[in-house]
């Protein structure tokens, strides 16, 4: 059984040290449900994943599963290598905000174009995360924002120690 109960997913496993680098992306019909303060945020059976050596994938949803006026855009950007300038959200819900719990690539560098209109939340942030009915944990680290499912097997990039791997 999963965290909580729920059936690991019947996907195959995967080993993250047998994905790519540069990260691949693919899409994914996975059944993905956000939720913070008691309240869906987001839900969508449609998005990508990113999958890069060392990390466990990041889900990027359609802009348009996310409830209106949850996403806040925010100043400031970083930068990846491999995909471009991020651009960052505030995540809004009556009860509480979340500094930057979510980005996008609004002009992704060429091969990650499908991201455009996409955006990634962090699963440490937000109340529960839910990939196909099992509950994600998150990526360690403050800049990782990759899920963990029994779908994925490690070691993980982003624990104290793992930064220069």
């Amino acid at each position: 059984m999963g965290t909580f109960g729920v059936m690991p997913s019947p996907r195959p496993v995967e080993n993250v040290w047998d994905y790519p680098r540069p990260p691949s992306i693919e899409p994914s019909d996975e059944r993905i449900v956000v939720a913070m303060g008691g309240v869906r945020i987001a839900e969508t059976s449609t998005s990508y994943r990113i999958c890069e050596t060392s990390h466990p994938p990041t889900y990027y949803l359609p802009v348009g599963a996310f409830a209106e006026g949850v996403l806040r855009p925010v100043p400031g950007s970083t930068w990846c290598e491999w995909k471009g300038a991020a651009s960052y959200f505030d995540v809004v819900t009556p009860e509480r905000t979340i500094a930057a719990g979510a980005w996008t690539y609004r002009t992704p560098n060429d091969g990650y174009r499908d991201l455009v209109d996409h955006v990634a939340i962090y699963p440490g942030k937000v109340d529960r995360c839910l990939l196909d009915g099992e509950q994600v944990q998150a990526q360690e680290g403050d800049f990782y924002g990759g899920w963990i499912t029994s779908r994925v097997t490690g070691p993980f990039k982003g624990a104290p120690g793992t930064l220069a791997w």
